[in-house]
């Protein structure tokens, strides 16, 4: 694996909050930690992003506490950092430019929420091009309410949405398969 860029997707403390419902994999931040560790020790690109809601309640707005990155995933002085306030990473703010003009053609993704932000990162990320291996382990979503009103579990929600992704868009890959990657 060379010189693939990291990009860790809103790895904040809002998502905590209990307004979001149930949440699956419990260990997508332990194993985005791992990863995080990874990367620094090999000196390679990591590229943090966070919400930036508009919403003056939601826990992921810039005046509340939730806004703050969560402390085992939290940026490095000399790493970047982009702020959204859409689903994509890529709207509203200069990461293709910055992936481009580095040269990062692979992408290595992680982070909040599966079936949102994550998903619309990977997605447009394939669709100009980019290389992307999406970590299901080092992701994780929420119950969902359906379209005919039922609740769809967040671990259907994970399968389904990472089933949608993989082979179009990306290739989904786990933790350890990264890691024994990298330290070959």
């Amino acid at each position: 694996m060379n010189q693939r860029a990291f990009i860790l997707i809103d790895v904040q403390n809002g998502f905590d909050d209990p307004r979001w419902g149930t949440r699956n994999n419990p260990d997508a931040e332990k194993n985005i930690a791992k990863l995080l560790q990874a990367w620094r020790n090999k000196k390679w690109p990591v590229i943090h992003v966070r919400h930036r809601s508009d919403e003056p309640d939601s826990p992921l707005n810039p005046e509340s506490s939730g806004y703050a990155f969560k402390p085992e995933t939290a940026p490095l002085s000399n790493e970047v950092v982009f702020a959204k306030s859409v689903n994509s990473a890529f709207i509203g703010t200069n990461l293709e430019k910055y992936l481009r003009g580095k040269g990062l053609n692979g992408l290595i993704i992680a982070g909040l929420t599966t079936d949102h932000c994550v998903s619309t990162t990977t997605r447009m990320a394939g669709n100009f091009g980019f290389d992307v291996e999406l970590v299901h382990d080092g992701t994780a979503t929420f119950d969902r309410k359906g379209i005919n009103g039922e609740m769809i579990g967040a671990e259907e929600m994970q399968r389904v949405n990472l089933a949608s992704l993989n082979g179009e868009f990306c290739t989904v890959v786990d933790t350890s398969s990264v890691l024994s990657v990298v330290a070959a």
